[in-house]
């Protein structure tokens, strides 16, 4: 799983709803449309769970891998908390590289 993660600077006045944005690509690589949708239902289960983890201005893109197929839905949400703290992590010390 890949996580892609834009936090808008403070400074760009942005019509949004205050929360953050979580938009999922699952790839026919990942299998079947059965498959796709399985994938792209657990993800976005497990993404409402871990929203407080993200800024509220942030919008994040969730990209799926082959693997995410017969992943489970504990490995999904277990893969994706962890991507999303590094993504975040990232972000936050950009200007400290």
């Amino acid at each position: 799983m890949v996580v892609h993660l834009l936090i808008p600077d403070e400074n760009v006045s942005e019509t949004g709803s205050g929360t953050p944005q979580v938009g999922f690509v699952v790839s026919k690589a990942v299998g079947n449309s059965v498959q796709r949708n399985l994938v792209k239902r657990r993800l976005r289960a497990a993404a409402f769970g871990h929203l407080s983890v993200l800024p509220t201005s942030a919008r994040a893109v969730v990209r799926a891998l082959p693997p995410s197929a017969g992943a489970t839905y504990a490995d999904l949400d277990r893969d994706l908390d962890s991507c999303l703290r590094r993504a975040v992590a990232r972000a936050a010390g950009d200007g400290k590289r």
